[in-house]
């Protein structure tokens, strides 16, 4: 593994009175140090946006890097003792712009991961770009896990055949807070269908959820698969690999 700090907190020590005073110091460049109740009062500020307005992706990011104590170090730790997983946090590959090549993506064939995940991007008008740096994970390893959590979350939408609307992002969300456990993602859940009408209330408790809680407990950690060297991997064999069950 890599010899970095677990924590942000640092014991100095006054050169004055020769007490040891407790600082914070940062990890990595996008890193900001902050205390628990700094943290306590970004969950909760972030928390309150983010219900307000679910596409504000900063706020959820926030909530999400200010919520993820415990589930980011569980995650880490299945990828740790995965073949593939292991490997992705070692070489840790990026999924941006400058790291796909789109044009060989266009040309793959329909059905193909990378053929339908760029159709994906096309269709839903969305960019890989848009997802935000970690700045308040206090381990430098766990802000890559949850980096690389937001970067496959729209291969995510992918494989489950999902579209961006508010009903698609539910569903996802459903299947993610199965698979990852972070708070985020279950409060996505449980309140994202408020927003919804009663006909699509009756397609996601009847159809969707159900399915969607199916295939999180039944798949794989969606963190131990190597995307970028599956693009060419039939869409349809990848989710039998991993335990998603067909969409309804």
């Amino acid at each position: 593994g890599r010899a970095y700090p677990s924590h942000t907190e640092l014991r100095v020590r006054d050169e004055g009175s020769g007490e040891e005073e407790k600082g914070y110091y940062e990890l990595y460049p996008e890193h900001i140090p902050t205390s628990p109740l700094q943290k306590a009062l970004l969950a909760a500020g972030s928390a309150v946006m983010a219900l307000y307005d679910p596409y504000r992706h900063d706020m959820v990011a926030v909530l999400g890097e200010t919520t993820g104590c415990l589930a980011l170090p569980n995650l880490r730790d299945k990828m740790k003792h995965h073949p593939e997983g292991y490997r992705i946090l070692q070489e840790r590959p990026r999924i941006r712009l400058s790291t796909l090549d789109m044009a060989r993506l266009r040309v793959l064939p329909d059905g193909s991961l990378g053929r339908e995940y760029v159709r994906f991007l096309e269709d839903n008008k969305v960019s890989p770009d848009t997802r935000v740096l970690p700045k308040f994970v206090d381990d430098e390893e766990l802000a890559y896990v949850i980096q690389r959590y937001r970067e496959v979350h729209d291969l995510m939408h992918t494989l489950l055949g999902m579209p961006t609307n508010m009903l698609g992002e539910v569903v996802v969300k459903w299947f993610e807070a199965i698979q990852t456990g972070l708070p985020m993602c279950v409060l996505g859940a449980a309140f994202g269908p408020i927003r919804l009408s009663a006909r699509k209330l009756k397609i996601l408790a009847t159809e969707l959820v159900p399915w969607a809680i199916r295939s999180g407990h039944n798949a794989s950690c969606i963190l131990n698969v190597y995307y970028e060297q599956r693009w060419e991997q039939p869409v349809d064999s990848l989710r039998e690999e991993i335990g998603i069950l067909p969409p309804p």
